[in-house]
């Protein structure tokens, strides 16, 4: 008896979850085009990334997509090209737990294409575990923090030079919990692979807010967006073979998939409404208040001066 009731429980709070979910997941209604416009999408192969970039495909943009895998950029190219009909997606090589390739990548961008109008920080893993790159980083901290910075900074030359342009850097609502501490943000005093993630998408913010301080005036905007909660291949980096499939079934069903996940991430890159937007944070095609420390301009500022420091690039010269 007690067991059926439990079960009950159980089953409305996940349907209740479900219809939440339905009624207060934004949808992007701008039908604007993105003919002669070029996008950078990292991380475009699969997930919120392939449909963000099936998505500016369809609107008539060149589409690059850079990732690790060539296979699955290949594969993901072909794909968007045959939906979309427009045969200007194209796959570059990338890998952003290194900083070499990184520059590689950024080096062939400013020779290869006379502009570049939208840049999406989409690229991002969990589970990676606790190892060093190449250079000496946190592997995860690397892929989800330090290596987009570094892309984007290489980039911002061209950026300028084609404005008015967008950066998107996809957050995530888990930046609420991180802790931030400028002796480990390279996690060397202690790490989790939750608190990796969580403060990774807390310095993206920060980083947000500070860059759109010394954007100013160049018509370049940077906002930072949490897409939503969706059973992406996200999860494919956790180890726990069952944990990985129960993690994706139940959030498969409850939340959203790639496709609504995707939603501001478009909304941000097409909208005339934020042409003039910039250093805030989006969710459910709205802007929305993220954590007080986010919005904390000199922790910000020190936060930038910290990681050019570890990436070794500095936008002053």
């Amino acid at each position: 008896m007690y067991f059926l009731l439990f079960i009950c429980v159980i089953l409305l709070f996940v349907f209740g979850m479900k219809i939440y979910q339905k009624l207060t997941c934004g949808i992007c209604n701008c039908s604007a085009h993105m003919v002669g416009k070029v996008v950078i999408i990292t991380g475009g192969n699969c997930g919120i990334g392939f449909e963000i970039a099936k998505d500016l495909a369809a609107r008539g943009a060149r589409v690059i997509i850079a990732c690790r895998s060539v296979r699955r950029a290949s594969e993901a190219t072909e794909e968007i090209i045959k939906c979309t009909g427009n045969s200007n997606v194209v796959h570059r090589h990338v890998d952003l737990a290194s900083f070499r390739s990184v520059r590689d990548f950024c080096e062939k961008i400013c020779k290869t294409e006379e502009r570049l109008d939208l840049l999406i920080n989409n690229a991002g893993a969990g589970g990676l575990g606790n190892y060093k790159t190449e250079d000496g980083n946190h592997i995860g901290m690397q892929v989800n923090y330090f290596g987009p910075f570094l892309l984007t900074c290489l980039l911002l030359p061209l950026l300028k030079s084609s404005a008015p342009s967008r950066i998107i850097n996809v957050s995530s609502m888990l930046h609420k919990y991180a802790e931030m501490d400028f002796e480990n943000l390279n996690m060397e005093k202690y790490w989790s692979d939750y608190l990796v993630y969580a403060n990774s998408k807390l310095y993206l913010n920060l980083v947000t807010l500070e860059l759109s301080r010394r954007l100013k005036g160049t018509r370049v905007t940077v906002n930072a967006v949490h897409p939503g909660v969706s059973a992406t291949k996200f999860y494919r980096n956790i180890k726990n073979s069952v944990l990985r499939s129960v993690l994706s079934a139940v959030i498969g069903f409850i939340y959203q998939s790639p496709r609504e996940a995707a939603q501001t991430p478009i909304y941000l890159s097409v909208s005339p409404e934020v042409n003039d937007v910039s250093g805030k944070y989006f969710c459910d095609c709205r802007e929305k208040k993220p954590s007080r420390i986010s919005q904390d301009a000199e922790i910000a500022k020190k936060l930038w001066i910290e990681t050019e420091k570890i990436v070794k690039f500095s936008l002053d010269g």
